[in-house]
């Protein structure tokens, strides 16, 4: 699972992916599967206000609120059809109808990629290197629960491949089924919205009841505060907002569901939380066989600064799996595509082994989030937007973290440790992760904080309308299927046909590439950097040492004027190193404690060069390499860092070294 095995891919220059169809609130996995391709009778754009009208239509026929229907899809898919590509559950269209046998059919198999699993080091510590290799059981069997689209198709007397790839079919398909269920559960085919919350609680197949609520209290509120947005085919929808809409909750109780078992969880009271614990257990004769994690008692012992934003690489119960493996590595929390619940492995006290880098793990809380980086069809949906973003928000109230990307930072933003370790850093949630739109539910959006000409930038491009052209997502070399995009592809001139910008670390002999893993000349949304010139419709931003240029045309702005606080060489340095980790001084290490060498990467901060800086923070390091707990210690130094984003990932310069001020 996970980025170990992927970033051994990117160095490969390829990345086939594992896409295995989840299951929604069952324990059973899937057979795996790889990317699958447009279907060739995928839905094209229909006419402008073709889909409002079908969702009109289907809630007239089916006797179902328009506005229930609406926010039901929403929370599905935001309106998209996605080319009727299937999701990670194997889900179709706006209403996210699953038909997992069809979409096993359609998905091409790689044997290599079945059979590669994660190996590396997600521990990220020299002192104590982990490496794991982990292969989770894969039962060949395919629940029903994920058939929606067959009892869909039977419900309206529509063939299956209509339902699942036509538009108007999905949503009069999703109507249906809503209507089913509310008979089923006893309930009046009501005008009222206030008199579906249990079959839209039903509606998801979530296996617990704290899980269903969830996802019904997410659908009800997006109905109460309202929506609209052009979807990916180019279409206007609206949901009039509904804000005196109050459910009758109570009817969650007739779906006969379990609860989640999640009194010990640490989560909003919004979301369904369960805990799955990461086992803590010494599975060997040696004293540093141990794992996943280490016991800690943060924040007594050190503040938590970064919450770390992962995508699994694998599914629901395969990572689940992973995770309960004492041998495997270990994070915090794990969000589900289908309804949005999650569950907590390990404490938020306590340090996972996640990030592949010690000191970003020592200072944060990991978050997986089901789904594939390398698909952009195998989508995030928006119930696992929302509950994720709900849990970094409650996460950051609790520990004062910034709601900025310098301390909510992707898995692509973490940096190596040392020069080795640079070429194999991980590149999830990948460049199709709508960080504009996580923002936008963190209630921290991106905003204009300066005036047009100042002298830095933050990156904010339309997701929507942004698709670089990327490759590997199937192939290597193959362009990936246009999609919106949060990254921005960075040129060494302004101009499309100027080679990309140069990422020593990743590629020490060649250029960068457009390859979808490929972290080396890419800018992500909401990251802030000092702009180093302009032209015509082009900004250049200060990079990896060197100027880097973007498209940023007025009519298509891919960045908003900031204020910032950047740092520069201080006066007659003509260059400074750059870390991938604040370590104390030699002197801060007890007896006892073998020193950490805080050794630069292999970039420089030249002269002249401006980073926008993201904290500051003393040298630290936590000692903890074997069962026996009594054996840790964490080392404080008086040596003082700021984080900088350097490129697409932060890294750390020595305060000594460094002159501050602020651009506006």
């Amino acid at each position: 699972m996970r980025r170990d095995r992927h970033s051994a891919r990117a160095r490969a220059g390829r990345r086939p992916v594992l896409r295995t169809v989840l299951t929604a609130g069952t324990a059973a996995a899937l057979l795996p599967v790889l990317a699958v391709t447009q279907p060739a009778s995928a839905a094209q754009p229909h006419e402008s206000g073709s889909l409002q009208q079908a969702f009109t239509s289907a809630a007239h026929r089916y006797h179902v609120p328009e506005g229930v229907l609406l926010a039901v899809s929403y929370m599905e898919s935001r309106w998209d059809t996605h080319a009727g590509a299937p999701s990670v559950s194997g889900g179709y269209g706006p209403m996210h109808l699953t038909d997992s046998r069809t979409a096993l059919a359609q998905s091409r198999t790689d044997a290599r990629a079945a059979g590669r699993r994660a190996a590396g080091d997600g521990r990220g510590d020299t002192a104590r290197p982990k490496s794991v290799t982990a292969t989770p059981a894969r039962p060949a069997e395919v629940p029903a629960s994920l058939r929606t689209a067959v009892r869909a198709a039977s419900l309206t007397g529509v063939p299956e491949d209509r339902v699942r790839l036509d538009p108007a079919a999905n949503v009069a398909g999703g109507a249906a089924l809503l209507a089913a269920d509310q008979k089923a559960l006893g309930q009046p085919l009501s005008a009222d919205p206030a008199d579906w919350y249990g079959a839209v609680a039903r509606y998801a197949g979530s296996s617990s009841r704290a899980a269903a609520a969830g996802f019904a209290g997410n659908v009800y509120a997006t109905l109460r505060s309202g929506e609209s947005r052009t979807t990916d085919q180019g279409q206007r929808v609206t949901l009039p907002a509904r804000p005196s809409v109050a459910p009758r909750t109570a009817q969650v109780d007739a779906l006969g569901l379990p609860e989640s078992g999640g009194g010990t969880a640490e989560c909003p009271k919004s979301v369904a939380c369960t805990w799955v614990p990461a086992p803590y257990e010494q599975y060997g004769p040696n004293p540093g066989d141990y794992g996943n994690h280490d016991l800690a008692d943060r924040p007594h012992d050190s503040s938590i600064d970064y919450i770390v934003i992962h995508d699994t690489e694998e599914t629901w119960d395969d990572t689940l799996g992973l995770v309960q493996d004492p041998t495997y590595l270990g994070w915090h929390y794990t969000v589900r595509s289908s309804d949005g619940a999650i569950a907590q492995h390990m404490a938020t006290k306590d340090v996972g082994w996640h990030a592949g880098n010690w000191y970003i793990n020592s200072k944060s809380i990991g978050i997986e989030n089901e789904g594939f980086l390398t698909d952009p069809d195998a989508w995030f949906t928006e119930s696992m937007y929302r509950s994720s973003a709900a849990l970094v928000r409650y996460l950051s109230s609790r520990y004062g973290i910034p709601l900025d990307r310098q301390h909510i930072i992707g898995h692509d933003g973490v940096p190596g440790t040392v020069p080795s370790t640079v070429a194999g850093m991980h590149t999830d949630p990948g460049p199709y992760w709508d960080w504009a739109h996580y923002f936008r539910l963190l209630r921290a959006p991106f905003h204009p904080t300066a005036g047009r000409r100042s002298g830095a930038v933050t990156i904010d491009p339309s997701y929507r309308d942004n698709k670089p052209v990327l490759t590997g997502c199937v192939s290597a070399g193959t362009p990936c299927a246009p999609h919106g995009s949060s990254a921005v592809l960075l040129h060494t001139a302004p101009s499309d046909s100027a080679p990309l910008v140069e990422d020593i670390g990743l590629h020490p002999t060649g250029g960068s590439t457009t390859d979808v893993n490929d972290t080396g000349a890419r800018a992500s949304t909401g990251q802030q950097y000092a702009v180093a010139d302009r032209k015509g419709d082009w900004t250049a931003i200060w990079y990896l040492g060197q100027k880097a240029w973007l498209h940023d045309a007025r009519t298509a702005p891919a960045t908003v004027p900031a204020r910032a606080t950047v740092a520069t060489p201080r006066a007659g340095l003509s260059s400074i190193p750059v870390y991938g980790r604040a370590y104390p001084e030699a002197s801060a290490y007890p007896a006892g404690v073998p020193v950490q060498a805080q050794t630069p990467l292999q970039y420089k901060l030249p002269a002249g060069q401006s980073y926008v800086v993201g904290g500051r923070m003393p040298g630290e390091y936590f000692y903890s390499t074997t069962f026996d707990t009594s054996n840790q210690a964490w080392v404080k130094g008086q040596e003082q860092y700021y984080e900088i984003q350097f490129g697409q990932r932060v890294a750390f310069v020595k305060a000594a070294d460094v002159t501050l001020h602020r651009v506006r």
